[in-house]
């Protein structure tokens, strides 16, 4: 099997259809060679068939396979592989099961460590998973069996190339009524807050979409997990962590990150999902006069987020009263 190049690795243009820029170069000799194969079997097809046969053939080869209608369609932000004829995705209603099927379990293995090595990550049986972020940005985690029980497990998480406005949140009942002018208000007065939420609930939607809302003259620093915010700036930096590498070095956290993106001159300092010690640094940074950060993190209700928060200082050695007070003079909403 052909590897994958370092060009091919930095720039295939998307989890699917970028995956499949170089067998679209070849597309008519392809279609060539497909249709001569055809006439000698006695098979007379027109272009529009021979077209189709090979666009299935490169979508396997070096596309997504059956995926790549779901994640070409605009309001899908899931697709979730669970056996070869369990797929499911998420419109934003929550998940339904869609009627994609693959040929058997081999070929979302096959798919799965494809996917992995456009990333430029190891997924085999001595390392039987990876969480990855695709070229175009999509969010890709699979894990093998005997691991997961039946077949690979696949998902992809889909990050659109731009942010939605404000108005579009407010039109999609995202944003209640008067939401907006309070947001607005929010980030005028250069407040520090949080986004909470539940799994799938849009906080990195929401962030995406205030961020864009900052003033032009503004630098704007994000520290991530992986990269998935999109705010629509001019002035955005971009800092993601890594795992570490074969031998257990190289590891960048987001603890790391955030105390170098404090060196970088951020008017809004911004940490994607607060989910370990990093929440100290943090808190710290929001407390010495960098007004207007934010973030996101994980509760299932504005009222779990104080024990969440709690749980997350205690990664960092900080006890509750301490947290407590740095919350109450770091954040505002």
């Amino acid at each position: 099997m052909r590897g994958v190049s370092p060009h091919e690795r930095r720039n295939p243009g998307s989890a699917g259809r970028g995956a499949a820029a170089a067998g679209g170069e070849r597309c008519g000799s392809e279609s060539l060679q497909v249709a001569a194969a055809l006439r000698e079997e006695g098979r007379l097809l027109g272009d529009t068939e021979v077209l189709g046969v090979v666009n299935a053939l490169r979508s396997e080869l070096v596309g997504t396979g059956p995926l790549e209608p779901l994640l070409a369609a605009p309001e899908v932000t899931d697709v979730l592989v669970t056996a070869p004829d369990e797929v499911w995705v998420d419109r934003g209603a929550g998940l339904e099961r869609t009627a994609v099927t693959f040929a058997d379990a081999a070929a979302v293995r096959r798919l799965a460590q494809r996917l992995a090595a456009v990333a430029g990550r190891r997924l085999d049986d001595a390392r039987p998973w990876v969480d990855a972020r695709l070229p175009d940005g999509t969010r890709l985690h699979a894990v093998l069996p005997p691991v997961a029980v039946g077949s690979t497990c696949l998902s992809l998480r889909v990050v659109r190339p731009r942010a939605f406005s404000l108005a579009e949140l407010v039109a999609a009942g995202t944003v209640p009524p008067g939401g907006a002018e309070l947001l607005r208000a929010m980030l005028d007065a250069r407040l520090s807050y949080l986004v909470s939420g539940g799994t799938g609930s849009g906080k990195t939607t929401l962030l995406s979409t205030l961020l864009g809302l900052v003033g032009r003259e503004e630098r704007i620093v994000l520290a991530e997990d992986s990269a998935e915010l999109r705010p629509d700036h001019p002035h955005v930096v971009r800092l993601e962590t890594r795992p570490a590498n074969q031998e257990g070095r190289g590891q960048v956290t987001l603890r790391d990150l955030v105390r170098q993106a404090l060196r970088m001159r951020p008017d809004r300092l911004v940490v994607g999902e607060v989910r370990g010690p990093e929440v100290t640094d943090l808190l710290g940074a929001l407390n010495t006069g960098h007004e207007g950060g934010c973030g996101t993190v994980h509760a299932n209700t504005a009222g779990d987020v104080p024990a969440r928060l709690e749980a997350l200082g205690s990664t960092a050695g900080l006890d509750r009263a301490a947290l407590h007070s740095q919350l109450a003079a770091a954040l505002s909403v």
